[in-house]
């Protein structure tokens, strides 16, 4: 029952948080006077949804002197009584939103109301996928004690400790006769029961049990996490500056090349006949439907007699070569240009590289751009290469060095989670200036209007 009433909860509160948004926004569009009316009868459907939110969960409270009760409005007037008052709130909410409406006002109030829907909708799917990140966030500013709690805290938190002759004893808050008292942990004793001092009656000692403590938390963000994370790493690595130096070098030799060949391949394909043109474009398009474990061995065998393992090269010459994906994309791009541009060149005495270089790419940005950040979160994030590849320290990227890092300070939480936010803060902020870039190539033609 308790799962059913979160569930009607959420339900309840999006069709008033629905009509109040429509009630504000409109009046204040259209008719500011109605508006402190709308904002009386908001304020009472809210009043009236937090009582009823209460009475269906009960509300935790201090009843003074750190005493704790819990007060529960289950009685069945009472819950009738809540109905009514939030039935009537919200009918009110409706009547005054509704009264006098022509079939303008109607269109208008229509409009509206799908454009809130639609945003209440992007804020929730919004803040559901933003949890991981958060959590992420959350656990590399704790300390280690805190990271596997369950439930986990919201905000970093830390427990107070205290000094009891040459020790660090933790503080924990418990009830004492009528009052709330701290005291610090001395030890632990048979029967779940613990030694403890409290600390505003001097050198006085308790023997209370373990089930009525609860640490005394504060909040906290322990930045230093990240400090230590880049310390605690193989002295090669030179507190990361070599895999980054690494993984910046390969990153940027993939975006050039994949940009460039995919660029050169996709235009034959798209502007230049030539014999065998379709056949060839078939067999590339096939090549997608080929697994990257298939050829994984024949191309290692490839570096390996080229002398090329245990170095970079392997990570970047492949994408001298294209893809089939990329090579499509741009393909299907140049192929909603005009012909009469390249006319145009031609008479003008242009070659085709220079109708390529000066004239096709430009009309072409979008997606250029879309395939340069689809090619660095790629190479940014590549772990299999490595593993196939480097074996020497001084040669690790980021996303191998994390997958090393893991292996020696696994169990260290909050330091793996500073790691990981550390490796994968280039690539948010990269996705963050650039997403509506990525966006517009794929969903864009060639050209606008």
């Amino acid at each position: 029952m308790e799962f059913f009433g979160w569930v009607s909860a959420i339900a309840l509160s999006y069709v008033a948080i629905h009509r109040i948004l429509l009630l504000v926004i409109d009046g204040v569009r259209v008719k500011p006077i109605r508006t402190l009316v709308v904002f009386a009868v908001t304020l009472l459907a809210g009043s009236a949804l937090a009582v009823l939110l209460v009475s269906v969960f009960g509300l935790q409270v201090d009843k003074g002197r750190g005493a704790e009760r819990s007060i529960s409005l289950s009685h069945p007037w009472c819950e009738v009584a809540i109905g009514l008052s939030f039935a009537t709130a919200f009918g009110l909410a409706v009547w005054a939103g509704s009264k006098g409406l022509t079939w303008k006002d109607r269109k208008r109030y229509s409009e509206l109301s799908r454009q809130i829907k639609l945003h209440l909708a992007l804020v929730t799917g919004a803040a559901i996928f933003s949890v991981p990140f958060y959590w992420l966030v959350t656990t590399s500013l704790k300390p280690d004690e805190r990271t596997n709690i369950f439930p986990p805290d919201i905000i970093p938190m830390m427990q107070r400790t205290v000094k009891v002759g040459e020790e660090e004893k933790k503080v924990y808050v418990t009830q004492f006769g009528d009052r709330t008292v701290r005291v610090a942990k001395l030890k632990e004793l048979e029967g779940d029961k613990w030694e403890v001092r409290f600390l505003d009656r001097g050198n006085v000692t308790l023997v209370l049990p373990a089930a009525s403590m609860r640490p005394d938390l504060y909040p906290v963000a322990l930045w230093s996490n990240y400090r230590d994370a880049l310390e605690f790493l193989p002295p090669e690595y030179r507190k990361g500056l070599v895999p980054l130096w690494n993984t910046i070098y390969v990153t940027a030799l993939v975006i050039v090349g994949t940009v460039l060949s995919s660029s050169l391949v996709a235009f034959a394909f798209a502007r230049l006949r030539w014999p065998g043109r379709d056949l060839l474009f078939v067999i590339m398009i096939a090549t997608m439907m080929v697994p990257a474990a298939v050829t994984m061995l024949p191309v290692f065998l490839i570096y390996r007699a080229l002398g090329w393992i245990d170095t970079l090269r392997p990570l970047w010459f492949g994408s001298l070569f294209g893809s089939g994906f990329n090579i499509f994309l741009l393909r299907q791009f140049f192929l909603t240009i005009p012909t009469d541009l390249e006319d145009a060149a031609k008479i003008d005495g242009c070659s085709y590289f220079r109708i390529y270089w000066n004239i096709m790419l430009p009309l072409i940005k979008p997606a250029l751009a879309a395939l340069t950040i689809f090619a660095f979160m790629g190479s940014w994030n590549n772990f299999m290469g490595p593993l196939i590849y480097i074996s020497s320290p001084e040669k690790m990227t980021l996303a191998y060095a994390l997958q090393l890092f893991q292996g020696a300070h696994g169990g260290e939480p909050a330091m793996m989670m500073a790691a990981a936010t550390l490796v994968m803060l280039p690539v948010l902020v990269v996705f963050f200036f650039t997403q509506r870039y990525m966006i517009q190539g794929v969903t864009l033609t060639g050209l606008k209007g």
